[in-house]
């Protein structure tokens, strides 16, 4: 029996096709997204007021080229009979001019790249075509790609044309960069903005995709992918078809597409979210190396945190709001105890050091770094009370006569004349009686204990100023007088007295004195330092040391809790 030649040899397989030009639209009912735009050109056809030149702009992906093509064939359709003699918005897709153009084989519909065809001499070969009746078409259509690209004088001599062109020529034009098209070319046209797809309708359409390829993907999965498209159908659909190729057996699950996209759990982002805004920096940091770790993108990671910054924001105002975080989900209940909690002040604060810290990731050499310092950056100003809050405090301790109480003059400034107080120190001025304390509250005897509560409280910038720029004068249950150092900052009084208020339960009096008071516990620190360093460098051994080594120098003076039994030395032979 002789072999089938046919069978033997077999039918070579149909090269691949991806699903952005596999599924792309071949007329208005598969544009998705773009109802202003059918709705005008469906009004347009059927009244037979079609405008000789189109201009679509909007971002990648959106269908502006699909959109044209579409146009072209609604031109030039003549129907499955080859009867039809108007235009048509509905292309019935099988008479030869829609075949034609679909494949781009079509000799009256020219479409042409301005992205690599810039110059006159281009532009010229359109206007001398622009004289010849349609070889087959109904019309000769021009499409333009980029058309922002082309050069001035290509812009200058289309102009003419594009006003006065003949009856049986369209001009459609796509471009990117509409504000990089000349007014007077924009004024020849008719305008389409293509707008985003919202990403609930492009996740349905992914859906639909998904069904059509017999491929299982979770909802989850949809509204990834079409979030991270950011209103794309073409980004949609090529993120579709990577997370098919990236899928192993089984349905693509949520999981899998963050892992695929480097996007982080949505989960663990209010985790870091809420760590920063409560000042805990280390379990940020670390938070955010695990994220990292598992594959997350610290630009990725930053969007994140703004989304979640402006739906805890949106929660604030409207408490239906929906967005970054699904309605039903655990992380949505979260995120709305969470905004009660904050004030919008802080959250406009966090939304405005993340935003900057966003743009320092992205240029960045290395973005993980960049992203750290901007965490950083916003878990210490979390700890900063708002300033109306500021204003407030000072106008209470003060009153509204004396709205500068409790901040010290400007440097260089002469201090005010203050009555000299019973104990003989010249006060900045008077302060109020301090409060009756409470039995629970705890006693602090020193600045050492104010500044060590201060760390205890997540309260990291303020233990700083404490410890470098207040001079103690004076240190009672319930008051505290200090003089502050140039550098200390105009609101460090009000800071403190609040935050004391705020662990100890009782009512603190915090002033400013003109005295000289202590030194700050940085100098002392350093002074002991140096004292304990000038009394080691009196030791005869250390000495010895420093003279055979000329050049060495003491780093450190460290205790050690038992003497270590140090072996004799032998004398040398010498």
């Amino acid at each position: 029996m002789a072999e089938d030649p046919t069978f033997a040899l077999g039918t070579p397989p149909e090269p691949y096709r991806v699903l952005a030009r596999k599924y792309r639209p071949s007329d208005f009912t598969g544009l998705i997204g773009q109802e202003a735009l059918v709705r005008t050109l469906s009004n347009a056809f059927a009244t037979g007021r079609i405008a000789h030149a189109f201009m679509l702009t909007g971002v990648r992906g959106v269908g502006k080229t699909t959109t044209a093509r579409i146009i072209a064939r609604a031109l030039n359709c003549i129907g499955p009979d080859g009867k039809r003699t108007e235009p048509t918005i509905h292309p019935c897709g099988v008479c030869d001019p829609c075949v034609t153009i679909a494949e781009s084989r079509n000799v009256d519909v020219q479409e042409m790249d301005a992205a690599s065809r810039t110059g006159i001499d281009d532009v010229r070969e359109i206007i001398e075509g622009v004289r010849y009746a349609p070889a087959s078409a109904r019309y000769k259509v021009y499409i333009i790609d980029e058309v922002h690209m082309l050069s001035k004088q290509a812009f200058n001599g289309l102009l003419k044309t594009l006003e006065e062109p003949p009856p049986h020529v369209k001009f459609v034009f796509a471009t990117t960069e509409i504000r990089k098209v000349p007014v007077t070319v924009l004024s020849r046209c008719q305008r389409f903005d293509l707008r985003r797809i919202d990403s609930a309708e492009l996740a349905a359409y992914l859906g639909s995709i998904a069904a059509k390829e017999k491929v299982d993907i979770e909802e989850g999965a949809l509204a990834l992918i079409a979030r991270a498209a950011e209103g794309s159908a073409r980004d949609a659909l090529s993120l579709l078809d990577q997370a098919i190729a990236h899928g192993e057996a089984g349905p693509i699950s949520a999981v899998s597409i963050r892992e695929m996209l480097g996007l982080a759990d949505r989960g663990r982002v209010l985790d870091l979210f809420e760590k920063l805004m409560g000042g805990a920096i280390a379990d940020a940091l670390a938070d955010l190396k695990s994220l990292y770790d598992s594959g997350a993108d610290p630009l990725a990671v930053m969007q994140d945190l703004l989304e979640t910054t402006h739906f805890l924001t949106r929660l604030k105002v409207s408490p239906t709001a929906q967005g970054f975080f699904d309605g039903g989900s655990g992380e949505a209940k979260r995120a709305a105890d969470m905004a009660a909690k904050l004030s919008v002040a802080s959250l406009t604060r966090a939304w405005q050091m993340l935003l900057k810290g966003l743009i320092e990731t992205r240029d960045a050499t290395r973005p993980i770094t960049a992203c750290e310092m901007a965490l950083i950056r916003l878990a210490y100003a979390a700890d900063l009370p708002p300033t109306d809050k500021l204003v407030r405090d000072v106008l209470e301790r003060g009153g509204a006569g004396d709205a500068r109480q409790g901040v010290p003059p400007p440097s260089g400034a002469a201090p005010r004349s203050a009555p000299m107080a019973s104990g003989g120190s010249a006060m900045a001025r008077s302060a109020p009686a301090p409060q009756a304390i409470p039995d629970n509250a705890p006693v602090l005897k020193s600045l050492e204990e104010i500044a060590a509560m201060a760390a205890a409280n997540h309260a990291p910038v303020l233990k700083v100023h404490i410890e470098n720029d207040m001079h103690l004068v004076r240190l009672e249950p319930g008051r505290l007088e200090f003089r502050p150092t140039p550098r200390a900052p105009r609101t460090l009084a009000g800071d403190l007295q609040q935050k004391l208020r705020d662990w100890t339960g009782a009512r603190w009096t915090v002033s400013i004195s003109n005295d000289t008071g202590a030194p700050t516990l940085a100098e002392a620190k350093k002074s002991h330092h140096a004292a304990r360093v000038e009394a080691v460098l009196q030791a005869p051994l250390v000495r010895a040391v420093l003279d055979r080594f000329p050049g060495a120098e003491i780093v450190a003076v460290r205790d050690v809790e038992a003497p270590a039994v140090e072996a004799p030395i032998s004398e040398s032979e010498d």
